[in-house]
C-alpha cells in the first residue's frame, strides 16, 4: 500500500517513524508548506516524492492512502480534497472544528465507498490494549464501573507552544483520547457532565477537566485529567485504568502493572511497553500505539473490514467532547441524543 502524509510537524515524525515499521505499506510522496519540515521528513526516506502544495500532490497522485497529520483547521478540506481523489484517509485528531465538520468528512469519504479513519491511538497503547482485551474476553463479567485517569504535571507546551494558545484544550488535546478509552472499555456514552478548571495562568485554555459518563450498557465510567497535578514519581504520559465488574475488577496502575482481580486472587503481570529503535522515554508508549494503528489500518484495508476507530465510530468520541465543553459551559448533564 502506497501511502502519502500531509504535515511533517512535531508529531507526524513519530508517524513517518511509525509507516517504516508497517508490513504492507510504504510511504512515497510528503507535503509540507514549510520547506524546512518537508527536507527533514524526506531524508528518512529514499526516493519520496515532495510537495509544498497538497492539491499538486493530489494531482500527481501515485498513492493508495493520506495520512493526514496537520492541526484541526486543515482537517476537512484536506479530507474532502481526499474525498474527491477517492483514496482512503487517516486523519488526526481532534477529527474536527465542529461536530457538522465532522459528519460531512465522514459521509464526503463514505460516498466514494473509501475508508477514513481517525488516528485514535490511545486505545492502541498495549499496556491500554492489555486492559481492554481483559474487558472483552469476559474474565470480569459485565463491567459496571470505570475510571480512566490522565493527570500529570508535565510541561506539554515547550514541544507544542500552540497548546497554550487555543481557548480549549485538555479535552480537546488530550481528554478527547481518554474519553475514547472509556467508549474501548465500557461502549458508547448516553449521558455526559462535566468540570473545568484553568490552574495555570500562563496558558489560555482549561487544563483540569473531570467528566462522568453513563453508558449505553448501564456503566458509568468516570474520565479525570489533569495537567496541573504535582506528582512524584511522574507518571506522564501513563493512562490508568480501574475497571470494576460483575465477577471482578482490572487495574492498570503506574508503572504499567495490569492487575486482574477475580474473588480474593490477583494476578499482576508488566505490561510495560516495548521502547522502539526511534523511540524515546516518556514518550514510548504513544510512540507504540502510532505503529500500531497504522498497522491496523493496513491490516483491515487488507482484509475489507472497518477500523476500529473508523471515522463513523470516531463521531462518538468527538461527540463526547463537544458535549463535555457543553456541559461545563452551562453546568448540566448533557443527553449525547441531543447533539
Amino acid at each position: 500500500m502506497k501511502i502519502a502524509l500531509i504535515g511533517c510537524g512535531f508529531f507526524a515524525i513519530n508517524q513517518l517513524h511509525g509507516w517504516k515499521g508497517v508490513d504492507g505499506a510504504e510511504v512515497v510522496a510528503l507535503c509540507d508548506r514549510d520547506q524546512g519540515r518537508l527536507d527533514v521528513a524526506a531524508a528518512m526516506f529514499d526516493g519520496v516524492r515532495t510537495y509544498t502544495d497538497a492539491e499538486a500532490m493530489f494531482a500527481e497522485g501515485g498513492f493508495d492512502a493520506v495520512d493526514i497529520a496537520t492541526t484541526v483547521g486543515s482537517h476537512r478540506p484536506l479530507v474532502e480534497l481526499a474525498a474527491r481523489h477517492k483514496v482512503h484517509v487517516i486523519c488526526q485528531k481532534p477529527f474536527a472544528l465542529t461536530l457538522s465538520d465532522a459528519r460531512a468528512m465522514v459521509d464526503a469519504v463514505a460516498a466514494t465507498g473509501k475508508t477514513l479513519m481517525v488516528h485514535e491511538n490511545f486505545r492502541w497503547q498495549s499496556a491500554v490494549r492489555a486492559a481492554i482485551d481483559e474487558v472483552r474476553s469476559g474474565v470480569i463479567g459485565t463491567p459496571f464501573f470505570g475510571r480512566i485517569s490522565f493527570r500529570s504535571g508535565y510541561d506539554v507546551y515547550s514541544g507544542q507552544p500552540y497548546l497554550a494558545e487555543g481557548q480549549r484544550f485538555i479535552i480537546e488535546d488530550l481528554g478527547i483520547h481518554i474519553l475514547d478509552i472509556s467508549r474501548a472499555l465500557f461502549g458508547n456514552a448516553t449521558r455526559i457532565t462535566a468540570t473545568t478548571r484553568r490552574i495555570n495562568p500562563a496558558i489560555k485554555g482549561e487544563d483540569v477537566a473531570t467528566m462522568l459518563l453513563e453508558h449505553e450498557g448501564g456503566a458509568t465510567s468516570v474520565v479525570d485529567c489533569s495537567y496541573a497535578t504535582r506528582r512524584a514519581p511522574e507518571t506522564f504520559p501513563e493512562s490508568l485504568l480501574e475497571i470494576d465488574g460483575e465477577l471482578g475488577s482490572i487495574r492498570l496502575d503506574a508503572g504499567y502493572q495490569l492487575s486482574v482481580q477475580i474473588g480474593n486472587q490477583v494476578t499482576t503481570r508488566d505490561v510495560s511497553p516495548p521502547v522502539l529503535p526511534w523511540a524515546s522515554r516518556p514518550w514510548h508508549n504513544i510512540q507504540e500505539s502510532v505503529q500500531i494503528i497504522q498497522q491496523h489500518f493496513v491490516d483491515c484495508l487488507r482484509d475489507g473490514r472497518d477500523p476500529e476507530t473508523s471515522g463513523h465510530d470516531n463521531l462518538h468520541t468527538f461527540a463526547l467532547v463537544e458535549a463535555a465543553y457543553l456541559s461545563a459551559r452551562e453546568h448540566r448533564t448533557v443527553t449525547l441524543a441531543d447533539l
